[in-house]
């Protein structure tokens, strides 16, 4: 079995709760599973940039899977797009088009301000406390396509109750893509009542099974 990347969401780390569920149950069947920390040297200083280069770290151009979370969502599509050494990707309500949702999700004032001033406070779910990050950080996600133009199978589950990133921007994801499965559970964002479902659900998808 070929190693499994975990890639985390905004804002949080490898030790997060669905980070820490999948490990256990990765680690239950003797498959390697790696959570590498995202927020990089300086949080503060992050751009998706060198989250894309903190992955490629990890992955040390051996064939990998990739299973994301939200942001970590987008950047596993964005790695595979340029990475033919991925072989799978588990998307769990991926947040395509990151910084047209996160921008929206601020809205214009808070965007200009941190604009403006160069830094924006926020929490770090991942430490628990708030923090600051840089302009630099939406300066360089703009850079970045929306729609990653990846080719690896794509197993795609997303809550239609998720008021983060709403389930459509999957469905438009998956519709024109024939590598891609869409399954819409009942669920919201953090999917944390799917914990088992997606075990199961990624367990036979890298498998082939």
């Amino acid at each position: 079995m070929i190693r499994t990347l975990y890639l985390h969401g905004f804002a949080s780390s490898p030790q997060s709760f669905k980070a820490r569920f999948l490990a256990e149950r990765f680690a239950a069947a003797g498959w390697p599973f790696e959570a590498p920390d995202l927020n990089g040297a300086d949080f503060r200083r992050l751009t998706v940039t060198e989250q894309l280069r903190i992955v490629e770290q990890c992955a040390r151009g051996e064939p990998v899977h990739l299973i994301g979370s939200s942001l970590g969502g987008w950047l596993a599509a964005l790695y595979a797009a340029r990475h033919d050494e991925v072989r799978r990707l588990v998307l769990l309500a991926p947040a395509f088009g990151f910084p047209r949702l996160y921008a929206e999700s601020l809205g214009r004032e808070a965007m200009e301000a941190w604009r403006s001033s160069g830094t924006l406070r926020l929490m770090h779910y991942g430490s628990g406390a708030e923090t600051e990050l840089g302009w630099q950080f939406m300066e360089d996600a703009l850079r970045y396509e929306d729609e990653p133009a990846i080719l690896q199978p794509c197993l795609i589950l997303h809550g239609v109750r998720d008021d983060v990133v709403p389930v459509q921007v999957s469905r438009q994801f998956a519709r024109t893509r024939t590598c891609c499965e869409l399954r819409e559970v009942d669920s919201d964002h953090e999917l944390r009542d799917q914990v088992e479902e997606i075990w199961l659900a990624a367990r036979g998808f890298l498998t082939g099974s």
